[in-house]
């Protein structure tokens, strides 16, 4: 899995399924990426909806590769 901190925006996240628990809720997600908001004022988090480039958070990037489980 590839995590892609994305300057003053999101992190991406590549991978090709996720699973999403909130409480004893799950959603499995069949999709390649998901952005995951970091600037904390998403509508949808945990996802990303653009909010940060209104609000101009900022922050630097960076990556974080992981491998295995």
């Amino acid at each position: 899995m590839r995590l892609e901190f994305l300057e003053n925006g999101p992190i991406r996240v590549e991978g090709e399924r996720f699973t999403l628990r909130v409480g004893d809720k799950e959603e499995v997600l069949e999709k390649p990426r998901v952005f995951l908001c970091r600037c904390g004022a998403s509508g949808n988090k945990p996802f990303c909806d653009g909010t940060h480039k209104r609000i101009g958070f900022q922050a630097p990037g960076g990556t974080l590769e992981v491998e295995g489980d």
